[in-house]
Formats: C-alpha cells, structure tokens, sequence
C-alpha cells in the first residue's frame, strides 16, 4: 500500500505507532467473541491478527478476552502491546541508521557465515555433476 498509514515501520517509533493504531480504519460493531463473527470484516480481522501475533496468542484466544468490547477499548490495548513489542525494533534500528559502518560490519559477518555453510554443499554439488571449480 502507498500510504504509510496503511503499515508499521521498523523505523516507526512509539508515538507513530500509537497514532497509526488510533487511526486505523474500523466499524461501528464490538469485536465478536469467535473468529467467525470476523467474516465480512477486514479491519477488524487485521487488527486482531495484528493482536494476537505480538500477544503470541491465537485469534480465538484473543476474541475470548476482547469479544464484546468496542474498538474504542481495544485499540488502546492493541497500542500498549504494539509499542512494547515494536519500538524497541525501532530504537535499534534508528542506532544502526547512525553507524553505517556497523551494518557493513553485521552483514559482512552474514556474508561469511552464508559462505562456510553453502561452500561444502556447492563442492558436492559440483562433484556430483561432474564439474570442476
């Protein structure tokens, strides 16, 4: 989606993500008490799903707790878990935006870690088909 209100960034830091929350498309109804009071309901399947992934919960587990209330009540609910879990991801990333020499540094680490364990399995498979590196 174009818009960025339509997302959470990883850049995104704790008042943009209450505010993206806060802003988020919903309907008049109270959240339903079972996954199936979600059909014909998108934004409020996504805000659930959004829920229920950072509370490590599934759909029914929250629908349990949240069935019958207002988004008025869960939004804010959904903000505080969202924050807690998502803004510190946004505080690293933001360090490392100001240290570009330790991302190059990070992924030099990958680079060489991918290479020792795709190195052995490349050989074999150069032997196996007959080709010398």
């Amino acid at each position: 989606d174009p818009s960025d209100m339509a997302r959470i960034n990883m850049t995104d830091d704790a008042d943009a993500i209450a505010s993206k929350i806060r802003k988020a498309k919903t309907d008049p109804e109270a959240l339903p008490s079972e996954a199936e009071g979600l059909e014909g309901r998108a934004e409020a399947r996504n805000l659930v799903n959004i829920y229920a992934a950072l509370a490590d919960m599934t759909v029914d587990e929250v629908l349990r707790d949240v069935g019958g209330r207002q988004f008025s009540e869960f939004k804010p609910m959904l903000s505080e878990l969202a924050v807690a879990k998502l803004s510190p991801i946004s505080g690293e990333m933001a360090r490392l935006m100001e240290n570009p020499s330790e991302i190059d540094a990070i992924l030099a680490r990958g680079a060489e870690r991918a290479r020792e364990i795709a190195t052995p399995i490349i050989d074999r498979t150069f032997e196996i088909v007959g080709m010398v590196r």
